[in-house]
């Protein structure tokens, strides 16, 4: 069975402290509680389908803040933002719910999902059964996985979970070993993010190299480092669904205008 190896990165410093919060939350809320909350959940959004449109589709992403960037907006009002970016053009949402490392919490994600009639994804690190029951109690409709994060049985257990909820995750790879344990596991949402673990450098190149093992009956989702149309035309021509794009949005003045001109041809 494959592993993920320590990293050495910020991503191990975040899995340890998310790890000790988990474990005091699960003391606090069982995951008995937590199936009484996803019974009151609102019915789950077809984030599948939001990803599977003709055209660019975008996944807008809340996000507060980033170990790479600091504070990256704030004030932070999520549900302002999630109606005006659903305006503009936003296919889905994510949001991210993770609060030491990016300002995130489940509060901005269900008042996000309450604003708008569009699928969000809680966006965070997620390596614990008790997480996904969690989501879907908080109105998700997708949630993250990182291969990385995980190793192949956990991986296949929470994709598993998912599905019995109604939630297909988005699993997120960075190379090519990843991106074959993830199609080991059977993915359907295959999203490869262009941010290099180690040195936090983007490059879109990465997308590129990675595409073309895909097979046609995943989703592909290009992450990280998308800035003008002309990107998610380009990629988009290498037979990608769908694009994640936070940190340009949210460092822009009005998010929404921002969206709107990466969805729209230059004149």
């Amino acid at each position: 069975m494959n592993t993920p190896s320590n990293t050495g990165t910020v991503l191990d410093r975040i899995l340890e402290s998310r790890r000790a919060e988990v474990d005091h939350r699960k003391r606090v809320l069982p995951e008995t509680a937590l199936r009484y909350g996803v019974n009151a959940a609102s019915p789950v959004r077809d984030f599948v389908s939001a990803l599977s449109r003709d055209g660019l589709n975008v996944i807008a992403e809340l996000k507060p803040a980033s170990p790479s960037r600091g504070v990256i907006r704030d004030p932070f009002d999520a549900p302002e933002l999630a109606k005006s970016l659903e305006a503009a053009g936003a296919a889905a949402l994510s949001v991210l719910t993770e609060g030491e490392f990016f300002r995130g919490s489940l509060k901005n994600l269900r008042e996000a999902r309450k604003a708008v009639a569009i699928p969000a994804l809680r966006k965070d690190f997620i390596f614990d059964p008790w997480q996904v029951w969690e989501s879907r109690a908080n109105d998700a409709d997708s949630f993250l996985l990182i291969v990385a994060a995980l190793d192949d049985a956990l991986l296949r257990d929470l994709i598993a979970l998912g599905r019995e909820l109604q939630m297909e995750p988005l699993v997120e790879v960075h190379t090519r070993a990843e991106l074959d344990r993830a199609l080991a596991a059977d993915v359907r949402i295959l999203g490869i993010n262009n941010r290099d673990l180690k040195t936090l450098a983007v490059n879109v190149e990465t997308s590129r190299e990675l595409v073309e093992h895909i097979p046609d009956h995943c989703i592909a989702v290009a992450e990280s480092g998308l800035r003008t149309h002309a990107d998610l035309q380009s990629l988009r021509a290498t037979s990608f669904d769908a694009f994640l794009i936070g940190e340009h949005l949210m460092q822009a003045p009005d998010p929404a205008a921002a969206l709107f001109q990466l969805l729209t041809p230059n004149p």
